[in-house]
């Protein structure tokens, strides 16, 4: 069993308490590694050693920059295999996902290092001044990320942060720290000035506390909760911190009588099923145009009950274990909600059977029917795999059933028809609208959200505006 410490100002460190926790493998709780905990102490010390690395790091050329984000990028995808065997064992999901997610985060920091290069002011002449536009970095980001994707969530932010000029705390998520420890631990190693990059290990209200009421931070990026959200919103307010929050979903995922019902029916599977539903753009709640319902849900059932099920480290493995119980326990209470209310169980609902997945947080994939907004699957984000199904009559009637939820972040629309889809994409209220495909993820374009879904936008070249500050230089002649 490995130890796992922090990173605070180029060193590792243990905690300031001494306290350890230990992570445990959701498929079988076996011991997996010895985490320090971190206090609010040692947040404040890596607060201060990132604001003592600021002015290195944000004085250094873009160029340089870029150069050290690229081998970052090499460092990670020469240790990818040793990164994503660590994700599978603290969160459960395949090896073969964990490493695509693994080089994923590669991919980020190698696209933010050309971004950083091309991060150019303006030049306004007028007749009696001239105007330079600069865009600088803002300062000491505090970057705090959940367990669902450890590594890539935390490169999302590490690298438009660092291309940006700022330097950085982390805070991966409590019970799942540890890939995304050894990912910043290889950007540290790619060449950066001690302090420029730091990991504090630690629980959200007193760590993640400490990253956002301290002063020293000017900018929080956070993907979680959305009441945790609201709590950063309010907190940081103290002194107006700049915020992007990523916070729940509820994605709607409309199929139109014109759509190609086997391709829907496979991609809906999909991502409602992938990583065990624990993704924030997850399909929630289907909506299925009712002439095509009974094509599309046999489809579906099929897609559900192929996936194979086990341990992540096995290598012929669709899906893991679930990451907690409590996450189990709560996808287990929406089916149960949805079957009192009138809900047709039509594949899964349960464990899966044997004693292989008698200590694991193992769930089958699940498809309800007759599905309606009473439902608490249909309002609330269950973050499982868990696929219910309500009939349309028009688009008009499935644009607004799609809408009518407190969350837009991603929404999902099949159809053939030009018209439809662009009926369906203006009419959306969510931050991305993917039409004929399951995913509104673009490292080259935002990933945004509306309404209690958060704020900001992360990816492309707005996810490096949203590290750096307008400054207006006005010059008499």
């Amino acid at each position: 069993m490995q130890q796992s410490h922090m990173l605070i100002n180029g060193e590792e460190v243990a905690s300031s308490s001494g306290r350890v926790e230990i992570i445990r493998n959701p498929a079988n709780q076996q011991p997996v590694a010895e985490v320090a905990v971190g206090t609010r102490q040692d947040a404040r010390l890596a607060l201060q050693a990132a604001k003592k690395a600021f002015p290195i790091w944000s004085a250094t050329p873009s160029l340089k920059r870029a150069d050290l984000l690229h081998e970052a990028a090499r460092l990670v995808r020469e240790r990818a295999e040793e990164i994503a065997r660590l994700l599978t064992l603290e969160m459960g999901k395949p090896l073969k996902n964990a490493k695509m997610e693994v080089l994923s985060s590669a991919d980020v920091l190698d696209f933010y290092a050309e971004e950083g290069r091309r991060n150019f002011g303006e030049w306004i002449s007028s007749s009696h001044s001239r105007s330079i536009v600069l865009r600088q970095p803002v300062g000491v980001a505090a970057l705090i990320t959940p367990w669902n994707f450890p590594v890539d969530l935390l490169a999302w932010k590490v690298a438009p942060a660092l291309a940006a000029g700022c330097t950085f705390v982390a805070k991966p998520p409590s019970l799942a720290p540890l890939a995304a420890t050894e990912f910043v631990r290889a950007v540290c190693e790619a060449g950066l000035p001690a302090g420029a990059a730091n990991v504090v290990h630690g629980p959200g209200g007193i760590v993640g506390a400490e990253l956002v009421e301290n002063p020293i931070s000017r900018k929080i990026a956070f993907t979680g909760e959305t009441q945790t959200g609201r709590w950063i919103m309010a907190h940081a307010a103290a002194h107006i911190k700049r915020v992007s929050l990523e916070l729940g979903g509820q994605s709607p995922f409309i199929v139109c009588p014109d759509a190609d019902i086997e391709a829907a029916a496979a991609s809906a599977a999909q991502r409602a099923f992938s990583n065990m539903g624990q993704i924030c753009i997850s399909v929630n709640r289907i909506y299925v145009a009712q002439e095509v319902a009974e094509q599309f849900t046999e489809l579906l059932i099929s897609c559900a009950e192929r996936l194979k099920i086990g341990d992540g480290l096995q290598p012929d493995v669709d899906l893991g274990p679930m990451f907690s119980r409590k996450q189990r326990e709560r996808t287990r209470e929406h089916v149960a909600d949805a079957i009192e209310k009138g809900a047709e169980l039509l594949t899964g609902g349960r464990e899966p059977e044997g004693k292989a997945f008698e200590k694991g947080y193992f769930f089958r994939p699940t498809v309800l029917g007759e599905a309606d907004h009473s439902m608490r699957v249909m309002r609330e984000e269950t973050f499982g795999p868990v696929a219910p199904i309500m009939k349309f009559k028009t688009l008009e009637e499935a644009i607004a059933l799609a809408n009518d939820s407190e969350y837009g972040l991603a929404a999902y629309v099949f159809t053939n028809d030009l018209k439809t889809a662009l009926r369906a994409a203006e009419g959306l209220e969510a931050g991305g609208v993917g039409i004929n495909v399951n995913s509104v993820v673009d490292l080259q374009a935002p990933l945004g959200w509306r309404k209690e879904s958060g704020l900001g936008r992360e990816l492309g070249h707005h996810g490096l505006d949203a590290y750096l500050e307008t400054k207006h230089i006005r010059l008499g002649m």
